[in-house]
C-alpha cells in the first residue's frame, strides 16, 4: 500500500507536495520521494525513511517548480532497498515521472515483453517500473512531436489492456501537465480536488481525500475506474473513460483498516462506515450472548476506536482507553518482517492497569491478520489483571491473500486460513472471540452512503478477486515472494538516497 500525489499549481508545490505526503504517511513508512519540474529539468529527491526523515532543508530548497508529484512507500513485496523509492523516471519520450500505488498480478509477464518486444530495460523489482514504461512506450508508438489529452487517453486505453491488477497512478510529462488514471475496476483510491488562486485554476490528485482537505482543495470527485484524466499547466482538465469493461469495485480493506477516518473514497465516508461496523457487531454481540457479562470495551488503537466506542454504547457498557500507544512507532500491519512486527508490539503499546484489574474484557480491533499481534495483545491485558478477555473484530476471517497491493502474507501465514473461529481463538488465547459477517461489513461502508458502490473486493474474505487474473500459479508466486521467511532472505543494500540534484 502507497500514497501518491500531484499537483499543477501556479506557485512552487514543494511544501504543498511534503504537506499532503504527511497527511498520506499512514499509507506507507518505507520510502518517500519528490520530484518537481522548473524551466524544462526535474529535481528529484528520494531515500528510505519518513517524510520527515527524507527531506531537509537543503532538499526542499532544490525541489523548484509549479508541478510535481510524491509518494510514501511501504514495499508490497518485502524488498526495503532505496533503489525501489518513487517516483521513477524515464527520459523518452518526452520525459515521464510516475508514482503508482497498487499491484500488478502480470508485471513479470509485461516486464520480459517489455525487454524483448519493446526493446525496454526495467532496473529495479518493481511493478512501478513496468508500468511507467509501459505507459512511455505506448505515448512513444504514437510518434506525435505535440502531445493532445487524446494522444494521452489512447495510450492509458493501451496500458488497460497490456496490465492487470489494482493501480491508481500519477504521472508527469516533461513541461506538459500531469495524468492520473485508475485500474478498470477501481480497487485501489484515488481522488482529484481544485483551488483557485489569484494566478489561476490549481489541480491536485491524490489517494485521500484528506490529502485536499489539508492544502485546501476542494474535492471535485473521484478518478472513476478506467478513467484518465489530463491537468495541463495551463488550467486545462480532461477526462475521458479508457478501458472498455469497467465495474467500481474499490478493496473494502481501506475502509477497515488503511484509509484515514477523515478521508471520503468513493462517496463513502471512511469514519461513518466505521461506526456502522462498531453498529452491525454489536448487534451480533447482542444476538449471540444477550447475557454477556462484558465490563468494558477497550479499542487496540487506532484504527479500531471509532468501531469499538459505537459497539460500547449500543451494548450499555463503559468504553475505557486501556492502551497507551507510543506515537512514534509505525504501523505494526505493514512493517517487513515478523520478528520486527512483534519486537515492535511493546515498544508500540502499554497497558493501563487499573482499566484490567478483575475486569471481564472486550478488546476491539479492526481485523486479525496473522493473529500473532492480537495474541500478545492478549497477554498484556492478563498480565495487567484482567479476569476474561474476550475480542472482537470488525472485519470477517481474513483468510486468503492481498494481490492488488497490500502486503498479507501467504495463505499459511494468515491465522484464519484452514482454522475455525474455536480454533483461532485458542490460538490468539482469547476467552471469547467474535467476527463480524461480510454482509454486515459491506452494509455498514454502504449504509446511508451516497455512491455507486455495489460491489467491492472482499477478495481476503472470500478468495473473489475483482479482475479475474489470479491462479495457483500465481499463488505460488506470492508464496516464494511474501512469505517472512523468504524476506528475511533478502539481502538489503545500504541506504544510498537518490538526489538528481547532488549529481548536478
Amino acid at each position: 500500500m502507497c500514497g501518491i500525489v500531484g499537483i499543477v499549481a501556479k506557485s512552487f508545490v514543494n511544501q504543498s507536495i511534503y504537506d499532503a505526503l504527511t497527511v498520506l504517511q499512514h499509507r506507507g513508512q518505507d520510502a518517500a520521494g519528490i520530484v518537481t519540474w522548473h524551466n524544462d529539468r526535474l529535481f528529484l529527491r528520494k531515500a528510505n525513511g519518513l517524510v520527515s526523515d527524507v527531506f531537509h532543508t537543503r532538499h526542499m530548497k532544490r525541489l523548484i517548480g509549479c508541478m510535481g508529484l510524491g509518494h510514501v512507500r511501504y514495499p508490497t513485496a518485502g524488498s526495503a532497498s532505496s533503489a525501489e523509492a518513487q517516483p521513477f523516471y524515464v527520459n523518452s519520450p518526452y520525459g515521464i515521472t510516475l508514482a503508482h500505488n497498487g499491484n500488478l498480478t502480470n508485471a513479470d509477464d509485461v516486464a520480459e515483453h517489455l525487454y524483448r518486444e519493446d526493446l525496454r530495460h526495467i532496473n529495479t523489482s518493481s511493478d512501478s517500473e513496468v508500468l511507467l514504461n509501459v505507459f512511455a512506450h505506448e505515448l512513444e508508438a504514437q510518434a506525435q512531436l505535440v502531445l493532445t489529452p487524446q494522444i494521452i487517453f489512447n495510450a492509458v486505453s493501451a496500458v488497460h489492456r497490456r496490465v492487470q491488477g489494482g493501480y491508481a497512478v500519477v504521472a508527469m510529462i516533461n513541461g506538459y501537465g500531469l495524468v492520473a488514471f485508475r485500474d478498470p475496476h477501481g480497487i485501489r483510491p484515488v481522488v482529484f480536488g481544485v483551488r483557485e488562486s489569484e494566478k489561476g485554476r490549481e489541480y491536485m490528485v491524490a489517494s485521500e481525500s484528506v490529502a485536499l482537505d489539508a492544502l485546501g482543495y476542494t474535492l471535485v470527485r473521484d478518478i472513476a475506474p478506467g478513467e484518465a484524466i489530463v491537468m495541463t499547466q495551463e488550467g486545462g482538465l480532461f477526462s475521458h473513460q479508457c478501458a472498455e469493461n469497467s465495474e467500481l469495485s474499490p478493496c473494502i480493506f481501506e475502509y477497515v483498516y488503511f484509509a484515514r477516518p477523515d478521508s471520503i473514497m468513493d462517496g463513502i465516508s471512511v469514519y461513518k462506515a466505521r461506526l456502522k461496523m462498531g453498529e452491525y457487531l454489536a448487534r451480533k454481540i447482542m444476538r449471540a450472548r444477550p447475557d454477556h457479562n462484558i465490563d468494558v470495551v477497550i479499542p487496540i488503537p487506532d484504527t479500531s476506536r471509532t468501531s469499538a466506542l459505537q459497539l460500547a454504547n449500543l451494548i450499555g457498557v463503559k468504553y475505557r482507553e486501556g492502551f497507551i500507544k507510543n506515537r512514534y512507532i509505525g504501523r505494526t500491519f505493514i512493517m517487513p518482517g515478523q520478528s520486527q512486527r512483534k519486537k515492535c508490539v511493546k515498544q508500540k503499546l502499554n497497558a493501563i492497569a487499573l482499566e484490567f484489574v478483575g475486569k471481564n474484557v472486550l478488546l476491539v480491533d479492526d481485523s486479525i491478520v496473522r493473529g500473532t499481534t492480537c495474541h500478545q495483545i492478549i497477554q498484556m491485558a492478563r498480565d495487567a489483571g484482567a479476569k476474561n478477555v474476550y475480542f472482537a473484530s470488525a472485519a470477517p476471517e481474513v483468510r486468503y491473500p492481498n494481490v492488488y497491493g497490500i502486503d498479507m502474507p501467504t495463505s499459511t501465514e494468515l491465522i484464519a486460513h484452514g482454522r475455525t473461529v474455536e480454533e483461532i481463538q485458542s490460538a490468539i488465547g482469547a476467552d471469547w472471540l467474535i467476527y463480524q459477517d461480510l454482509q454486515d461489513l459491506k452494509s455498514s461502508c454502504l449504509d446511508g452512503a451516497v455512491t455507486e458502490v455495489e460491489t467491492f473486493d472482499c477478495s481476503v474474505f472470500d478468495a473473489h478477486y475483482v479482475a479475474g487474473d489470479i491462479d495457483a500459479a500465481y499463488f505460488a508466486f506470492l508464496d516464494a515472494a511474501r512469505s517472512d521467511a523468504s524476506k528475511s532472505k533478502i539481502v538489503v543494500m545500504d541506504d544510498v538516497a537518490i538526489d538528481m540534484n547532488d549529481a548536478q
